[in-house]
């Protein structure tokens, strides 16, 4: 059930990289937005919790209709609190799986971004926690990098 490979969020050094002014607009192109502003350092936007994040490469397929692809990285806060519907690395039996968190008729629920995995129920005997939860996802558009 591996669906995460877990590496530590190192921040010492910044990741500053150059920004486009304004956003970048889906839309129609403006040549007013033609320049680039002060940078953006990529550790500090992402990581708001130094001591508890962590990185994570995405092993799978139990994801893809939630838009998450084998390879992706995830963002993963071990100090933030779950809450029904966020999207969870759990440490289950031994293994760390990577799921929605659901409720549904005070049973607790695991459940994938596909349609081809049945939800997993955590019972009592299970060795179950939540071990974070998801902040970010990145994704890789092309295979040119």
């Amino acid at each position: 059930m591996k669906d995460v490979d877990i590496f530590k969020a190192e921040s010492g050094q910044e990741a500053n990289l150059q920004f486009a002014s304004g956003g970048i607009h889906a839309g129609f192109p403006s040549p007013a937005q033609d320049y680039i502003e002060d940078g953006i350092d990529l550790n500090k936007e992402l990581i708001r919790h130094k001591a508890s994040t962590f990185y994570g490469r995405v092993v799978g397929d139990s994801m893809t209709e939630a838009g998450i692809d084998e390879g992706d990285i995830i963002v993963i806060d071990k100090s933030l609190n779950a809450a029904e519907g966020d999207l969870v690395v759990c440490y289950i039996d031994g293994e760390f799986a990577l799921k929605f968190l659901r409720v549904e008729n005070g049973k607790l629920l695991l459940c994938a971004g596909n349609k081809s995995y049945a939800p997993i129920e955590v019972t009592n005997g299970d060795d179950f926690r939540v071990w974070g939860v998801v902040t970010y996802t990145i994704k890789k558009r092309n295979n040119r990098v």
